[in-house]
């Protein structure tokens, strides 16, 4: 049978190089229609370049999915023994096949590519519109975003030549659409907050009108003893333009964090063009939120912040896809990740969502915990708005990163009602949550029947606090609500004890939803009271058990410390 396949292949390539590939074009990708938001502005002109990229065929992802779950369940006798760089590498390079059959078609139309991935599976070209046109039989036309008026250049559908399918994953960008509105926390007007004592176990009572890294160590024990360990990385990642102020977070760590020193910091990576600018004014709500509540909360852990720029070059994804590239490219990745931005679902390819999905499982397969913040819009997206249909958050719904969702209050806690949670339109229910989600929809019953996807991945998968966070923009002091303050809390608990892990011999958590859907849930606070409206109803409730408003609920430290075994 090998060499019979052999002989095939030899066949086949030769056929490829001998003559043109045929038109015989196939229906690659398509949308039904203009996504909501757009107009069509008309023909893109022929001349203009067009950046494109594709996205070759994964050789063995089956089983480098099946190597994720090995190593990341707590039965498995292999859990722990994350894969290396070279090890998750081989499993996901395209094959030679692939390769040569899709270089083949580029020479054939004179098109000169570069690899842009170390596993090359990713390859970048441009072109004009009229070659795109004829290339994919598309139709590439300009867009026009109504609210922001922004323009993009998108085809409706688009083909590939016959020869290439299970070959050639994808073209981008082509029906994925821009995401001009940006999943960002709302800053409310200066506070004054009350005074605390900081260093009492028990709760201030200011929590319950202001959040800071006390109440969050109170609520959820975490120490504030410093971590010991070197290796132990936290990423913050930020995005348009969002820069992390080092005299902000000063003021805040001497503000609220008098027991370590003032001048505690973090590092910058930077890619795409990124930078991150002291100009006060310049400050980011969000990159300051983030930053100030992974080095104020992660007592220790060394952080780092990676801006990503404008000249990403991955089209829609904002440089989503750019910086999981970039760390998989590191000898060592940072252990914990932590993004406070994300999009609808719907504006982006199924085809798209996979290849992303498919790289943060290739992360987590060497050990780092991938988190997310769920979104702000309750069951309307990523942030609120008009909808019949629930809109499931992107990447919240790939089965292989943790989705962050928000609470609010203290003794007891209950759910923020802008915390983002559904069910996936493109994934499927996993099977670390197969019972979770079919408690959960048992007890619901027929309420919201017909507006979600009953056999869809569930989200989020956990939750902390995201209200009334209290943050240093430009030197003043307010108000922060929204995941985009529990995605960085997670990370930092994470961390903590990834810190315990690493000293006491033992491997970081890296892929978080095995362990935590699991022997992780028993350290978890169940949240049951709440719930996430949108889509002119109530959303759906919080629930004993997993929901989709807090997922399986929010953090306990000491009780993830049994848990994890030490």
């Amino acid at each position: 049978m090998v060499a019979t396949r052999g002989l095939f292949f030899v066949s086949l390539f030769a056929l490829a190089l001998g003559k043109p590939m045929g038109r015989n074009m196939k229906v690659h990708e398509s949308r039904e229609g203009i996504p909501d938001g757009f107009s069509l502005r008309g023909a893109a002109l022929p001349d203009q370049t067009l950046k494109l990229r594709l996205a070759l065929v994964q050789s063995n992802f089956p089983e480098l999915e099946r190597k994720l779950m090995d190593v990341s369940t707590p039965s498995s006798a292999n859990y722990g023994k994350h894969l290396s760089k070279a090890e998750v590498q081989q499993l996901v390079a395209p094959t030679q096949e692939s390769v040569n059959i899709v270089n083949a078609w580029l020479k054939e139309n004179d098109i000169d590519a570069k690899t842009i991935s170390a596993t090359g599976d990713w390859l970048s070209f441009e072109v004009p519109v009229s070659k795109a046109n004829d290339l994919f039989d598309a139709d590439f036309s300009v867009y026009t975003h109504d609210a922001s008026g922004m323009e993009a250049v998108r085809t409706l559908s688009y083909s590939i030549p016959a020869e290439l399918q299970g070959h050639l994953d994808l073209v981008h960008p082509t029906v994925t659409f821009p995401n001009p509105k940006s999943h960002l926390p709302v800053f409310s007007a200066p506070i004054k907050p009350e005074a605390q004592n900081l260093t009492s176990r028990a709760v201030p009572s200011s929590c319950k009108s202001t959040i800071t890294p006390a109440c969050l160590q109170a609520i959820y024990n975490i120490p504030t003893t410093k971590a010991t360990e070197s290796s132990n990385k936290l990423a913050v990642t930020g995005f348009i333009e969002q820069f992390a102020n080092k005299a902000d977070l000063k003021t805040f760590l001497t503000k609220y964090r008098t027991d370590i020193s003032s001048s505690t910091t973090f590092t910058l990576q930077t890619l795409d063009g990124g930078s991150n600018s002291q100009t006060g004014s310049q400050a980011g709500v969000e990159a300051n939120l983030d930053i100030q509540y992974t080095v104020g909360v992660a007592t220790g852990v060394p952080t780092v912040f990676i801006s990503v720029g404008e000249d990403f070059q991955d089209g829609d994804l904002e440089g989503f896809l750019d910086v999981v590239n970039f760390l998989l490219d590191e000898d060592t990745p940072p252990y914990v990740m932590t993004t406070s931005y994300g999009q609808n679902e719907n504006t982006i390819s199924r085809n798209l969502a996979n290849n992303l999905c498919n790289a943060y499982a290739q992360l987590g397969a060497r050990g780092v915990s991938i988190l997310f913040a769920s979104g702000d819009g309750g069951v309307s997206g990523s942030q609120s708005a008009s909808c019949s249909k629930f809109v499931p958050t992107f990447p919240s719904g790939c089965p292989f990163m943790t989705s962050v969702g928000a609470t609010q209050g203290v003794s007891p806690e209950t759910a923020a009602s802008f915390s983002s949670g559904g069910f996936s339109n493109y994934f499927g229910i996993p099977d670390y949550q197969a019972d979770a989600v079919a408690g959960y929809l048992s007890a619901l019953g027929s309420t919201n029947s017909g507006k979600y996807n009953a056999s869809g991945r569930g989200f989020p998968d956990i939750a902390t606090q995201g209200v009334n966070f209290e943050v240093v923009v430009d030197g003043q002091l307010g108000g922060v609500e929204g995941t985009s303050c529990s995605s960085p809390t997670l990370a930092s608990i994470i961390s903590l004890l990834n810190d315990r892990l690493i000293a006491a011999g033992k491997s970081p958590l890296g892929f978080l939803n095995p362990f935590i859907y699991s022997t992780g849930a028993s350290a978890l606070n169940d949240i049951t009271s709440g719930s996430n409206p949108g889509c002119n109803t109530n959303g759906f409730p919080a629930k004993a058990g997993w929901d989709p408003v807090t997922g399986l609920g929010t953090p306990d430290f000491n009780k993830l410390l049994t848990a994890v075994g030490l």
